[in-house]
């Protein structure tokens, strides 16, 4: 581990956590260059026991300890910066003590992400990425196989949605799926039923299909506001809505996300 003190914000070194709160530049920055921001040592840690591999970390002197029993010896550089500098190079106050430039895995195959999956959620055009974030992490906490997003969702690996999942992003599997004509014959063909959350007349309540749910379910969950596309529903097998009460028409997507997980998960079990 090469650790070097660093007292100017501008520094070419420190490219890769420049404007950080950015999101149109970060977009075009981090995809390109193949990397993406990783922020806490607990989100570190998890990154790198997914077997990621850090290109740098940026910390301040007062968890440069903490940082380097996350690393454990790898050969990674370390910048250590003083509070304000972070602040002015990122755009934002870095609480949490340490920031990692990873290097991007390759994402699998949807094959290779379903193949044994029985539960999957699929996020079509969710732009928010705390929303991403959130949905992730209910997905790790309530033991969803795997994730699939549309080509216009939001990035798992946004700076955002990583710190919003607590790193549950490393922990689920996930890749991009086509476009709905060729990703429902995909699902299809492994014989996943699915099942788009949304309000239509001849929905089936949660806990009647949870009850004699297929074998294999796709979950589908659109952004809030627009839901679901037409091509999403006129791919789904089943309609699925959440009963609501008190006046309520629906909830936040990542709030649904975890009543249809839990909802399914226990009709599983049942």
């Amino acid at each position: 581990m090469d650790v070097l003190e660093i007292g100017d914000p501008a520094d070419p070194r420190l490219a890769d956590y420049r404007d950080l709160t950015d999101v149109a530049l970060r977009r075009i920055l981090e995809p390109a260059g193949g990397l993406y921001i990783a922020e806490s040592a607990k989100v570190i840690a998890r990154a790198l026991a997914a077997g990621h591999t850090p290109r740098s970390v940026l910390v301040q002197s007062k968890w440069l300890g903490e940082v380097e029993a996350v690393l454990g010896g790898r050969e990674t550089v370390v910048y250590v910066v003083d509070a304000d500098i972070a602040e002015s190079l990122t755009g934002f106050a870095v609480h949490r003590g340490a920031l990692a430039a990873m290097h991007r895995p390759v994402l699998p195959t949807v094959q290779e992400v379903i193949q044994r999956a029985r539960l999957v959620m699929i996020l079509e055009d969710i732009m928010d990425h705390t929303n991403v974030g959130a949905v992730f992490r209910s997905a790790a906490a309530l033991g969803v196989d795997a994730v699939l997003i549309s080509p216009r969702c939001a990035d798992p690996l946004y700076r955002r949605s990583v710190r919003v999942s607590m790193g549950t992003v490393f922990q689920v599997p996930w890749t991009r799926l086509p476009e709905w004509r060729e990703a429902s014959g995909i699902l299809h063909d492994a014989h996943f039923h699915l099942a788009a959350l949304a309000l239509t007349e001849d929905a089936v309540p949660l806990d009647v299909f949870a009850a004699r749910r297929p074998e294999r379910v796709a979950l589908l969950l659109g952004a809030e506001g627009d839901g679901l596309s037409r091509r999403a529903l006129a791919a789904a097998d089943t309609v699925v809505t959440i009963p609501m009460a008190g006046g309520v028409d629906s909830l936040n997507v990542a709030a649904a996300s975890a009543v249809a997980i839990w909802a399914l998960r226990s009709g599983a079990a049942a």
